[in-house]
């Protein structure tokens, strides 16, 4: 029988959600630089970071119990790094989470038990459904004949 790993303890899950802060946020800061130095001006430069925090809360968003549709909150200054930095950390723990899941993910999440006790799982959401073949009028009638 496997067994699942244990989660990550503080100092670990700490420096992988710094560096994954690290990894979102410069970027953002060195293109936001890069475009104020081509256009002189300062506005641009903190459009084009918050912007790339934007575009991060997108990506973080749904494996942290986030919506994508929430990246508007990553355009406001000083607000979309906290909400960058939330995400980082709750990223940082994965697969395992310590934040309960939103209602919609109820169907999909697990309180887990045992030595894991107080962590919740989410399975990975299933494949599309498969399709069967089309069904024309009067398939399901005896000898697939429509009536007159």
């Amino acid at each position: 029988m496997r067994t699942a790993p244990a989660p990550r303890g503080l100092v670990s899950r700490s420096v992988l959600a710094t560096l994954a802060f690290l990894l979102v946020v410069v970027p953002g800061w060195k293109l936001g630089d890069l475009v104020a130095g081509w256009t002189g001006g300062d506005t641009v430069d903190w459009v084009v970071t918050f912007a790339w925090s934007g575009l991060a809360v997108i990506v973080l968003a749904p494996r942290t119990s986030y919506r994508r549709r929430d990246a508007w909150q990553g355009l406001v200054p000083l607000w979309g790094w906290y909400l960058t930095c939330v995400l980082c950390w709750r990223t940082a723990l994965l697969p395992y989470r310590d934040w309960e899941p939103r209602a919609d993910e109820l169907w999909r999440a697990r309180w887990l038990t045992g030595d894991l006790v107080g962590y919740w799982r989410a399975d990975p959401l299933p494949g599309p459904p498969s399709r069967p073949g089309r069904l024309r009028a009067g398939s399901g009638r005896a000898g697939g004949r429509p009536t007159r």
